[in-house]
């Protein structure tokens, strides 16, 4: 039978994305009733093996790998020792592989085995280990410590465009990769901006910074201001913009480097406060000039029906191009 030995192991695993010594309850209870608490390592303490020390645990350091991690385990336990382990940062997949192995083994062990999971991920936490790579990556990698903003710049607009398409093809798998791609770009640009010798910012300043956004632009969630629709929310997002922006001109801020659909949609978005809508447009003189200003006119109608000119444009292309190929096949 198990556990004829009276002792114990518990294998206590943490995750590296929560802060060293934030413990679930029986993880806690677990250390302080073992016998022994071990953990992997030799000379300086881990952070997380520092924390255990710093509330009263006495934690042996275990020397050596996986062989002399379990003999150390194995051993106590058959004297009948209730005892703990500390699991590192790297998940000590070895470890638990041969753990797993004693739990399902037959004949069972004369001692108890247990896994316990001493804290948990926090939504987001898996940012973290992308800001850690993406660091690693900036200073061990070749051609990452040669990208500057500028250089990744083609970059960041084809994943942004990857994006869209990824949308519109409605592959939902797709566009999860390329959200993560276009995550990275955020997290490579962030990255080095942190090395400007006199203006570094981290990502945690870009977060912060949005998050302020985000909360200053909702009073009607985070205050006490009252939006009863969308459009009483997009209202109150533009008047609190245009108190942070003082900006001089009712176009400042539109890049003018959107495509020419959405740029007409913005711009008319602007004219609208400005112009007066009977205003009389500049008679075309030339061919171009005439096409353009159709197409003005239909961006400036698709705005009166709440219609994205640029998403309608490019769903019909698609739709387009999708009947070539069924023509193509077809032939």
């Amino acid at each position: 039978m198990p556990g004829d030995t009276g002792g114990a192991i518990k294998v206590v695993l943490t995750s590296p994305r929560v802060a060293p010594g934030l413990l679930t309850h029986a993880a806690w209870q677990a250390f302080a009733s073992a016998d022994a608490v071990g953990a992997a390592g030799a000379g300086t303490l881990r952070p997380d093996v520092q924390a255990l020390v710093g509330s009263g645990v006495v934690v042996t350091q275990v020397d050596g790998g996986v062989a002399e991690h379990w003999a150390w385990l194995s051993a106590a336990a058959e004297q009948g020792r209730q005892v703990a382990w500390l699991v590192g940062e790297d998940g000590e997949p070895g470890l638990l592989r041969v753990v797993a192995d004693q739990v399902s083994r037959e004949p069972r062990p004369s001692y108890d085995v247990e896994i316990l999971h001493g804290s948990y991920d926090v939504p987001g936490a898996r940012l973290i280990d992308l800001v850690r790579v993406m660091d690693r990556l900036r200073r061990n990698c070749p051609w990452d410590q040669e990208q500057t903003h500028e250089s990744l710049a083609k970059y960041l607009l084809e994943e942004t465009y990857e994006t869209l398409e990824a949308i519109d093809t409605g592959d939902r798998d797709h566009l999860r990769e390329e959200l993560g791609d276009l995550l990275l770009q955020v997290a490579f640009h962030s990255r080095i901006a942190e090395e400007h010798p006199d203006e570094g910012y981290s990502i945690d300043d870009v977060a912060a910074d949005i998050v302020e956004k985000l909360v200053r632009r909702h009073p009607h969630v985070f205050g006490t201001v009252d939006a009863a629709d969308a459009a009483a929310v997009e209202a109150n997002w533009e008047t609190i913009k245009a108190a942070e922006k003082q900006r001089s001109s009712v176009l400042e801020g539109i890049p003018l480097a959107l495509p020419a659909l959405a740029l007409a949609d913005k711009v008319l978005g602007r004219a609208a406060k400005l112009l007066p809508t009977d205003a009389e447009p500049t008679e075309p003189t030339t061919d171009a000039e005439r096409i353009g200003a159709q197409l003005l006119e239909l961006v400036r109608e698709a705005r009166t029906l709440g219609v994205d000119a640029e998403q309608a444009l490019r769903t019909t292309v698609h739709h387009l191009a999708d009947d070539i190929r069924t023509t193509e096949s077809a032939g």
